[in-house]
């Protein structure tokens, strides 16, 4: 087995682990193509030699509870030799094979069997970096992102956070040696799944420059700060010591820190071909209760690489010390947050400082300025942790106050460039702690209800106390503008996925369901109240709770379409989101008005 993870490796040299060669690729199928046509796209790269798939290595996922013993009666059928990919194979199932001369031709035959889950090409992925020479200077990234008051209030303490990376520098152990800024912070065991042993250490460089801005030790009279220093980092390396590694190390690690207690992983690493292997990964994670922030990817094109692409994954992208999106910065419709990745086109101290190893000499020790999406992420990871320490239960309330948090760009709610908004920590762990709804959707569906009643004739109009007053109104207009927010308060640890929907505004439930930044329009739309008016037609005391839930979501709409309309998946064009938002806002209130409308007797 160890000379097959050789092969495995020694098939991945040739691959760059600068930014500046991912930048030089097109990245592949965004997460909303079909499924087909990224299995295609994964085919042709296959057939073309593309650096993005390892050469002759395919991954197969069996079903759990498959036996080595039964997928060894099946290799001669399919003409390949398997072996479990890690220590984790027996566990989840990943298992690798290598010198495969056609690829193509053996999946077909592999994945004809029920016992397996998913096969394909192993995916290459690579760190999203440029790297630079040392040099030290205060760290801007941390004022931009407001810190100094954020400290104030959490720092993260007790949070496990996963860096899925190259390894970090954390301990003395034969050549290896611990960087002095990483003495004092908390460890737990991580593992090394390029070399399968348990001692995950740094020949990089890179893991232990985004460990530094997570978790860098602080106050301690040495080098530079970290974002939530009080946290405790569990090492997991999944790329060697070219900065590339495969899709099946990455999806067993995924998998590994969900299993060991971890609440956030960090993957600064991206590649541009969808694997279903690493899908499934990171929805295994998020169903755990773990936060999994990715790098956008370093392409400077408007599509988000893999794994931030994943539904699950926070997609960061990284913006220089102006605050503007960095050029080399990947961007699109999977985009959730943008964070401080650096930009040094005006010098190195444009970059972000971390202490970390020379990559010519682990055991040496040196404090270098780094730019990337990768620099960009372990930003949102920490913040992420600091969000647990303050009470945070599942990864849906991390996201909700780190967007509610982030400061938006221009007058937009969101943007292909920086989603949400940029990071800012404090404000995200006020948005948490106050746990205060945004009142305007409301505002607009009273504003809105007076254009309905002015639109209706005396007789037609209904009772002001009827429509103000009655529950079966009132309450789905509550519930589809600002949510039942205080349940997050009275039931808190009880039945966390039903308040965790319930504690959201309607059309924000289809967060719970996709799990993206770019909404489901079906939700952001006019269909929920449409439907349920059809049997209002006839059960006249149904009409005041769909009037209340259209007027809602009409103030919803509105209140989405007048801020800056969301990324909305299925969307052609992104021009196209404000008028549907419009649209829908004027179908739901006639919709409104006609369940209002009194009829005579």
């Amino acid at each position: 087995m160890r000379m097959r993870r050789w092969n495995v490796v020694l098939a991945a040299l040739a691959l760059s682990a600068s930014a500046c060669a991912s930048a030089s690729r097109e990245p592949e199928a965004p997460a909303g193509q079909d499924l087909a046509a990224a299995e295609a796209e994964v085919a042709r790269a296959v057939a073309e030699g593309s650096d993005d798939v390892v050469s002759g290595a395919i991954v197969v996922d069996f079903k759990d509870g498959t036996t080595q013993e039964q997928f060894d009666a099946w290799e001669q059928e399919w003409g390949v030799d398997l072996e479990f990919n890690s220590v984790e194979g027996p566990q989840t199932g990943v298992t690798l094979a290598v010198g495969v001369d056609d690829v193509e031709d053996v999946l077909q035959r592999i994945r004809q069997n029920p016992a397996v889950e998913s096969a394909e090409p192993l995916m290459q992925v690579r760190t999203s970096y440029t790297p630079n020479d040392p040099q030290y200077e205060s760290q801007w990234n941390l004022r931009m992102i407001d810190m100094p008051k954020a400290w104030d209030g959490n720092r993260g303490k007790g949070v496990v956070v996963a860096v899925i990376d190259t390894g970090i520098a954390y301990e003395d152990h034969d050549d290896f040696k611990q960087v002095p800024d990483l003495k004092g912070v908390s460890f737990v065991k991580g593992y090394d799944f390029v070399n399968d042993d348990e001692h995950a250490n740094d020949d990089h460089g890179h893991g232990t420059h985004v460990a530094g801005t997570i978790a860098q030790a602080t106050n301690n009279g040495e080098g530079v700060a970290g974002v939530a220093f009080d946290a405790t980092l569990m090492p997991l390396k999944v790329l060697n010591h070219f900065g590339s590694g495969t899709s099946a190390d990455i999806a067993d690690a995924i998998r590994f820190a969900a299993d060991h207690d971890a609440k956030v992983i960090n993957m600064s690493l991206g590649g541009g071909l969808y694997s279903q292997v690493m899908a499934s990964a990171v929805e295994y994670a998020r169903k755990k209760g773990v936060t999994v922030v990715a790098a956008a990817g370093n392409t400077g094109r408007g599509r988000v690489e893999f794994p931030a692409a994943y539904p699950g994954a926070v997609a960061v992208s990284a913006v220089g010390p102006s605050g503007t999106r960095a050029p080399y910065s990947s961007y699109g419709k999977e985009l959730d947050i943008a964070a401080p990745g650096g930009d040094k086109s005006r010098g190195d101290t444009g970059g972000i400082l971390q202490n970390t190893i020379d990559p010519r000499d682990p055991a040496r020790s040196i404090y270098a300025w780094y730019q990337g999406t990768s620099m960009a992420a372990p930003h949102v990871a920490a913040v992420a942790a600091m969000l647990y320490g303050a009470g945070a239960s599942t990864p849906d309330e991390v996201e909700q106050a780190l967007y509610a948090g982030a400061r938006a760009a221009g007058d937009q709610a969101w943007s292909e460039e920086y989603g949400h908004g940029v990071l800012n920590a404090n404000a995200s762990l006020q948005a948490f702690q106050g746990g205060s709804p945004r009142w305007q959707p409301l505002a607009w569906a009273a504003a809105l209800l007076a254009l309905v009643l002015l639109t209706l004739r005396g007789r037609e109009r209904p009772g002001y106390l009827n429509v103000f007053f009655r529950p079966a109104f009132l309450v789905p207009l509550v519930l589809s503008t600002v949510g039942f927010f205080f349940l997050r308060t009275w039931f808190a640890g009880a039945a966390q996925d039903v308040v965790g929907v319930a504690s959201l505004p309607i059309p924000d439930w289809q967060r719970i369901i996709f799990g993206r930044g770019a909404v489901n329009p079906l939700f952001y739309s006019a269909l929920i109240p449409l439907v349920l008016s059809l049997p209002a037609i006839a059960w006249r005391g149904f009409r005041p709770a769909v009037g209340g839930l259209a007027l809602g979501f009409a103030g919803f709409l509105a209140y989405a379409a007048w801020v800056g309309a969301p990324a909305l998946a299925w969307m052609p064009f992104t021009f196209l989101a404000k008028p549907w938002l419009g649209f829908n806002t004027v179908v739901c209130l006639v919709i409104a008005r006609a369940m209002l409308k009194r009829e005579d007797a």
